[in-house]
């Protein structure tokens, strides 16, 4: 999939096929829990988003998603990415970083972090998506 910038701003980032999130997402279909598929993909967004999407408690969600956040940016910096322009959801190597900063969002919220969770989900709209674009990738 090709996406064309009309915008004359920064070119999509779209994070390499085989990067950690690839990893991860081979230990989930091959039956694993997010919680131990870590070890197998400490580096990849996707399994810090799942534990916080599936925490019951706030503060580990916000911890697991703030996780998966920074780990996302460190790989979308390594991907050229250099602070803004589009990061496209429909690219699913792209998804397991926006899940995380969509649960950062969340978790952020359940803990009276407001500020920080419009923050996050004005993030998301820089990046071309919505919250509910990206939580409907769930």
């Amino acid at each position: 999939m090709t996406h064309e910038n009309l915008l004359d701003g920064p070119a999509p980032t779209l994070l390499p096929a085989d990067g950690p999130d690839a990893a991860a997402r081979a230990a989930l279909a091959g039956g694993a829990d997010p919680r131990d598929a870590v070890p197998a993909a400490p580096a990849a967004s996707l399994v810090w988003a799942l534990l916080a999407e599936r925490s019951e408690d706030p503060v580990a969600a916000y911890a697991y998603a703030r996780t998966g956040y920074h780990r996302g940016l460190d790989a979308l910096r390594g991907a050229g990415w250099r602070g803004r322009g589009p990061v496209p959801a429909a690219h699913e190597p792209n998804q397991g970083f926006l899940r995380a900063l969509l649960a950062l969002a969340t978790a952020a919220e359940a803990i009276g972090e407001t500020a920080e969770a419009e923050r996050c989900r004005q993030f998301l709209r820089d990046c071309g998506t919505s919250a509910d674009e990206v939580a409907a990738l769930r």
